[in-house]
């Protein structure tokens, strides 16, 4: 699978959002990633389906994927509003969904695509029963509440481990996404050990350099 690029917009300037999606998406990204927080499930609150409403004309202009991780209890009350925001994938995270193959076929029964996420310490376990069902699984290499945080090392032997696990099971066609402290120094790491979504935030969003730049380099780190 090519590798996908998709800058998390936690990391953004929420001034100017519009804005900074659009240069991201100029730039070439296959995807668009928003965390959304509940103050609960993580300790911290971010984005609601308005948001994602908001940037849906960009990314569908572009055919660019809006992909939505939604780090919050209950995500089946809320998943037909993202849904009707315009989300094209939503993934939920197995700690938080007693009912996983429920919750994955009301993503699915919307028409988009579905995946489901892991905290660092969740084991692979988990997925066993659902991997045949889902289109992707997120793999956190960081624990989830706050941009910025430093890549989590075992995170590579759990993405290589996921792998081997899709690919004894014909399963070639589930995307890897991993997202926390992504960077050009562990991007390559990431990717040869499965990786096919790199979820960048404040690699691609800061005063370094342009977002076209970083996003440039990115790329150039895996290639």
């Amino acid at each position: 699978m090519r590798i996908k690029i998709a800058p998390s917009i936690l990391s953004a300037d929420f001034a100017r959002l519009g804005e900074q999606v659009q240069e991201a998406v100029d730039a070439g990204v296959e995807y668009i990633h928003v965390d959304v927080m509940d103050g609960h499930f993580v300790p911290n609150l971010s984005f609601g389906a308005l948001v994602v409403e908001a940037v849906k004309p960009i990314t569908k202009a572009a055919e660019v994927v809006l992909d939505v991780h939604l780090m919050i209890e209950r995500p089946e009350a809320l998943i037909p509003d993202f849904i009707r925001a315009g989300a094209d994938n939503i993934t939920v995270h197995v700690e938080t969904c007693p009912h996983l193959h429920r919750t994955v076929h009301q993503i699915k029964e919307g028409g988009i695509r579905a995946g489901v996420t892991l905290n660092p310490a969740t084991p692979l376990s988990t997925l066993e029963e659902i991997l045949s069902e889902v289109d992707l699984v997120l793999v956190m290499s960081v624990n989830p509440g706050f941009g910025g945080q430093s890549f989590i090392p075992n995170s590579t032997q759990k993405l290589a481990k996921l792998r081997r696990m899709l690919d004894e099971r014909g399963l070639t066609h589930v995307e890897i996404e991993v997202d926390g402290g992504i960077s050009v120094e562990n991007a390559a790491e990431v990717t040869e050990a499965g990786a096919t979504i790199l979820v960048a935030g404040s690699a691609i969003f800061n005063d370094r350099s342009s977002i076209a730049e970083n996003i440039n380099t990115l790329r150039l780190a895996i290639t």
